[in-house]
């Protein structure tokens, strides 16, 4: 039996077929033998989904071949295009909920951080960022094949720009932290713009491998602590704080 790894679940890519012809018939049987469009093409649906998962995680964005992706599904591809216009909308589908969430989640403590009084900023520094990345931890890893997909497989999309998206929004907020540091009189040292990058790039590149190397959750978080703690205190000495 031909099978293929989508992390660590095993896909036999017969069953693609097997369950569009099954969940076709179960439809139709349901509904007393007249056809339910909004059944049939859900199940057809979350065929072309599943098949599309696989090529992916498999190949990449880039090499993955619709052709392979129909074939697999079990559908034509007048069915295929009847939902999506192309690869590119294809792989939106199965990512573009999730890196949506987690750039918006990343915004918003941003916008919490700065909503806090000038003078009790430094005090909240690690708390309001510190449950942000917990919470993008945690739903990072209910929905681990996406994630992957986002960070491993994603070149020649958008989603290929996370961590420098990711990177902008942080450098505006620390630039942002040091102009408040200056007007409680807590002034910083001066910190060249390349160094301050580089940093920033290296936290989250750290954070996401956490996520790409699928360890076990209870480790996930000691390590996800640890990172902080490191890049925290680290910070805080440049920072002078």
């Amino acid at each position: 039996m031909e099978t293929g790894n989508i992390g660590k679940i095993n896909v036999d890519k017969k069953f693609f077929l097997t369950y569009n012809i099954t969940g076709l018939y179960n439809a139709v049987i349901k509904f007393g033998g007249r056809w339910e469009m909004s059944e049939i093409e859900q199940t057809t649906l979350n065929l072309i989904h599943a098949a599309a998962m696989q090529e992916f995680l498999e190949k990449g964005f880039k090499s993955a071949s619709l052709r392979n992706i129909v074939k697999t599904a079990g559908v034509t591809t007048g069915a295929f295009y009847g939902y999506y216009d192309s690869k590119e909308d294809l792989f939106e589908a199965l990512a573009g909920e999730h890196y949506n969430f987690l750039l918006e989640r990343f915004c918003r403590a941003q916008k919490e951080f700065t909503d806090i009084p000038p003078e009790e900023q430094p005090d909240n520094l690690t708390s309001t960022s510190g449950e942000c990345m917990y919470e993008m931890l945690l739903y990072a890893y209910e929905h681990l094949n996406e994630f992957k997909l986002i960070l491993c497989c994603s070149e020649g999309t958008r989603f290929s720009k996370l961590i420098d998206e990711m990177v902008e929004i942080e450098v505006k907020g620390t630039n942002d932290y040091l102009a408040v540091l200056e007007k409680i009189g807590r002034p910083a040292p001066h910190i060249d713009e390349r160094l301050e990058h580089i940093l920033i790039t290296g936290m989250f590149n750290t954070f996401f491998e956490i996520i790409i190397h699928e360890m076990p959750l209870e480790e996930a978080k000691h390590y996800l602590k640890e990172m902080r703690a490191f890049y925290t205190a680290g910070w805080m000495k440049i920072m002078g704080q």
